[in-house]
């Protein structure tokens, strides 16, 4: 083998060398963009910030533009900050609400109670009922059920009986008092014994009868 081939090999056995890949490093690619190396691990999203805003259904609004975020969220203006919403000021609901929808920015009522409880029972507005003998009760418009409760007499007797479906007693057999043990009608005098006539206080029927008795003789009440 002549100088010539000598050298040519020696050159060719230099490049094997430099090219090996015990000899090549990560420098020595071409570096690679990152979303490329994390597509199949991660899903970037894009950044609005500073150019538009997301609502909850992933659509893009424009700065300056009015939407609404939400189903039930108050309206918004997309801003360089993010979405500025309204804090309106929201009517209270009926304390007597029976159902309330969000359907919008601020709660809303759709039923309110239109009728009135009272012992268990329902009635209709200005509706008009006894629940005993002695009450008379309405429904109120407010839900409220207001009652006036009978005032009683007192009873001229001092044997008074409750009939059914009245309020106040009532004395069946009229005005009567007490002598001794023994009832007595009012108005008149009644011989209680042989000796002793009786006669109620007029107009105060619960006052024990003023009674005189007379000297008896043989039985006999005596002159």
């Amino acid at each position: 083998m002549g100088p010539f081939l000598s050298a040519i090999c020696v050159v060719l056995l230099a490049l094997n060398a430099a090219v090996s890949p015990a000899s090549v490093g990560p420098e020595d690619y071409p570096a690679t963009d990152e979303a490329e190396r994390t597509a199949n691990n991660d899903i970037i999203f894009d950044d609005y910030r500073g150019k538009g805003c997301v609502d909850d259904s992933g659509f893009v609004y424009k700065l300056g533009e009015r939407f609404f975020p939400g189903h039930s969220n108050c309206p918004c203006v997309c801003t360089e900050d993010g979405p500025v919403c309204d804090q309106p000021e929201c009517p209270k609901i009926h304390p007597k609400c029976t159902k309330v929808e969000h359907n919008g920015c601020c709660p809303e009522c759709k039923e309110v109670k239109n009728f009135c409880e009272y012992r268990g029972k329902t009635y209709k507005i200005l509706e008009e009922f006894k629940p005993s003998p002695c009450e008379w009760c309405r429904c109120e418009p407010n839900n409220e059920v207001h009652c006036v409760v009978a005032d009683c007499a007192v009873p001229e007797c001092v044997n008074p009986v409750y009939e059914p479906e009245q309020c106040c007693p009532i004395c069946k057999n009229g005005p009567n008092c007490f002598a001794g043990t023994t009832i007595i009608p009012a108005g008149i005098e009644v011989k209680v014994d042989d000796c002793t006539i009786c006669r109620c206080h007029s107009g105060d029927w619960w006052k024990p009868a003023q009674c005189l008795r007379r000297e008896c003789l043989n039985g006999q009440a005596s002159s």
